[in-house]
Parts: structure tokens; sequence; C-alpha cells
């Protein structure tokens, strides 16, 4: 079980078990043509890859989309955020998946408005992913210009392996958490997930 090897031989595990997924090694392929600030794939698309190969199921299964962060804070307005959606749109154009790309440096002007509670303004993509409602989320990948992986796991891979979902509550509310692991379960039972800390 790659979960409980060292760091390294699970980083080892992770390409190769994300490599699985066409869809997302092009979306990454296509992804770094953008060059993008500080980019990431992130999200679902590569913990549900992994509870897919992990359960013997289609690398693809019950995946909804392909999230993009990428940081640009010398522009917050919605205008520029519009234009690097709409040349992902090109860029992405004939994937079987949709491809949604976010600019972080942006979310605390619409989070509140959405979920109900401020959101402090992200200094990176990274501060971004650290703000997932579960730990085993915050997760991203990019490709390097030489080819190489550039993996951010600030809570290791250990949990994403072991399909075990475990709260962060440091931004998103309970009922968020509560919802997307309703989800998730039903998707994948063999999951084990943590209840949210009262």
């Amino acid at each position: 079980m790659p979960g409980r090897l060292p760091l390294v031989e699970q980083l080892d595990g992770l390409r190769s078990v994300l490599s699985r997924n066409e869809v997302l090694t092009d979306v990454m392929t296509r992804a770094a043509a953008l060059e993008l600030p500080g980019w990431y794939v992130t999200a679902g698309c590569l913990f549900q890859t992994v509870w897919n190969v992990v359960t013997g199921g289609p690398p693809t299964n019950g995946i909804k989309d392909y999230d993009i962060f990428y940081f640009d804070g010398t522009d917050l307005s919605w205008e520029a955020e519009d234009a690097v959606i709409k040349a992902g749109r090109e860029v992405f154009a004939g994937l079987p998946a949709e491809v949604e790309i976010r600019n972080e440096a942006r979310v605390h002007l619409w989070y509140e408005q959405k979920f109900g509670i401020p959101c402090p303004p992200h200094e990176s993509t990274e501060t971004a992913i650290d703000c997932f409602a579960a730990t085993t989320c915050c997760l991203g990948v990019r490709l390097n210009s030489d080819g190489t992986w550039r993996v951010y796991a600030p809570h290791g891979l250990s949990d994403v392996f072991n399909l075990v979902v475990r709260p962060n509550p440091v931004l998103a509310p309970r009922a968020v958490y509560e919802t997307k692991v309703a989800r998730w379960k039903e998707e994948w039972p063999e999951l084990t997930v943590l209840p949210w800390p009262n």
C-alpha cells in the first residue's frame, strides 16, 4: 500500500497512479503551455484518480471536472481572469472533460457571498490549496518546463492512498465538508470519513 511507504516512494507512486488518467496528463501538458503564474492542477481530479486506481475502478470514474489554480495579484479584475479562462477554453478544446481555471488572488472578492464567511486574501496558490475543506484534498501537481512534476502536498499523501478523508477546519464551513463527503461516499464507499470537530 503506497500510503505506508517512505515519502519519496509515495511521490513515485503518486506520479505512477496519476499517469493512468490520460485526461489528467493531457490537462497538465496543455496547462503548462498557458504559462500561468504559480499554477497547479488541483482538487478532485487528483485524489479521485488515486481513489479510483486504489479501488480498482477506471481512473476517470466520478471526476466532475479538472481544476487549475493560478495566482496573479497584479490584476484582480474579473476581466483579467475571464481572459485567462477564455484562453484556456481554446487550449483545452476537444478534451472529454470540463476544465475550470481560477485566479486564487481573487477568491476573497467572492468567497463570502458564495459561502457565507469571509476569506482573507490568499498569498499564493499554495495558501489557497491549504484551505480546502479536507486535508486529503490539499494537493496540487504541475509540470515543470523540464518535464519533471512539482507536487504540493502539505499534509502528505498517506490519507489519499489510504482512502481517509480528514476535515480541515481552517476556512470552509462544516456544511461544505459534509456535503462533499456525502457525495464522495456514494461514489467511493470504501472511504473512511472522519467527522468534523465540534
